[in-house]
């Protein structure tokens, strides 16, 4: 068979579904993709570039299915291209959130497409307006709603979809839905594990261990999207509470979603300038690690605080999940999926910096009592959302829709 398969930002999602494809000498796997500096196992990489960005003066509703039109025209060419040189995929397996499987089904109208569908915007409900402190506009609703053209387009198109949860499946039009498999993307329970004798290094030297009290927080960017204001509200409570707890925060200081603060550069800025000052001795903020620096950190954590808007669920999530982790988490839909309060981890509101760190405190002073919570976790991942159940479940849908 011939696959070929579009994300932007290689591997993305497919950092395990292309390589198993791959290990199939009679399949041929082509990675379409805008990177030049990642490489995968038996996969060949096809770069393309839109040649510009979205004009500053189209609307700014549509200025997102613009980009995402340039996307898909590139896409096009370099399917154009394959075509000429004999590829002809029987699959293309594509994330269509940039638009770049808008028009790949009329350049191969036989191949199968499977779409990654990983969320559909709403002006209600979601994301959008969650914050009662920042209420929805009518322009932010029209604006959501707006933002869909090309996933619309991209469902009718598709021949199928996958989501990772439930949840995200469901934000999706309910007519579309039936042809959407709920499959997550799978955790490498082998390298995601506890390990009781972990030792993370901090950048002076001083080592945590899985005896200490430390409380994490992890995110690709600091920001609202994941609770940042809310966790750094409630740091000063858990230090007071907790004089032995040491904390560690990592994430950068981009904006991945929502907006940047007011008067300040970062959000991690601002939040440093409304909480006031840190002990350092006791706080460590640091940048994005390498992932096995960041699963080290995960292993001696003895409180993860996961907090999100109801929007995408974060790998970290899992992972936190899958190495043992007592994961005190916020009572949104993405994570009440998974994590259920009292059983295999600990919900709070999103909005309460007082809950969050009694929670936390709570988890500290009893972490005994938490064993058998943080067991529980990692079984929630082996029996749901392991690599070794998820990516065959992948490979049975994916053979069962090129049969």
């Amino acid at each position: 068979m011939k696959y070929l398969l579009i994300h932007q930002n290689m591997p993305g999602q497919f950092r395990h579904l292309a390589p198993a494809l791959a290990r199939n000498p009679t399949n041929q796997v082509v990675f379409m993709t805008r990177r030049s500096d990642v490489t995968l196992p038996g996969v060949q990489r096809l770069t393309y570039a839109p040649t510009r960005v979205a004009s500053a003066s189209t609307h700014h509703y549509v200025r997102l299915y613009e980009n995402c039109v340039l996307h898909g025209q590139q896409v096009v060419r370099a399917c154009l291209k394959l075509a000429n040189e004999g590829f002809r995929p029987d699959m293309i397996i594509a994330h269509p959130g940039w638009g770049e499987s808008l028009f790949v089904k009329d350049v191969f109208p036989d191949a199968k497409l499977l779409n990654y569908c990983e969320f559909y915007y709403h002006g209600h409900g979601a994301d959008v307006g969650f914050d009662p402190a920042s209420p929805a506009s009518m322009d932010s609703i029209c604006r959501a709603r707006a933002r869909n053209a090309h996933l619309l387009l991209s469902l009718e198109a598709c021949d199928h979809g996958i989501s990772p949860t439930h949840w995200q499946r469901d934000r999706h039009p309910e007519p579309f839905r039936h042809k959407i498999s709920v499959i997550f993307d799978g955790v490498d329970t082998d390298m995601v594990h506890p390990d009781p004798e972990a030792r993370f290094i901090l950048p002076d030297g001083r080592a945590l261990m899985a005896r200490d009290e430390v409380v994490t927080y992890v995110a690709r960017n600091l920001e609202p999207y994941r609770g940042f204001p809310s966790f750094m509200r409630a740091v000063p409570q858990i230090l007071r509470a907790r004089p032995e707890a040491r904390i560690v925060i990592i994430g950068g200081d981009e904006i991945s979603y929502g907006h940047a603060p007011s008067g300040h550069t970062t959000w991690r800025e601002a939040m440093l300038a409304e909480v006031g000052p840190l002990d350092p001795d006791r706080v460590h903020i640091l940048p994005r690690i390498p992932y096995a620096s960041y699963l080290t950190l995960l292993q001696v954590s003895a409180a993860h605080v996961y907090l999100t808007v109801p929007f995408v669920l974060s790998w970290s999530c899992m992972e936190t999940l899958a190495a043992g982790c007592l994961v005190v988490g916020s009572r949104t839909p993405p994570v009440e999926e998974v994590i259920e309060d009292g059983h295999n981890g600990v919900l709070v509101d999103f909005f309460a910096p007082d809950q969050i760190a009694a929670r936390v405190a709570d988890c500290l002073a009893d972490r005994a009592g938490q064993d058998s919570l943080r067991r529980r976790a990692r079984e929630t991942v082996l029996e749901r959302y392991a690599l070794n159940r998820c990516l065959p479940a992948q490979l049975r849908l994916i053979e069962s829709l090129v049969a």
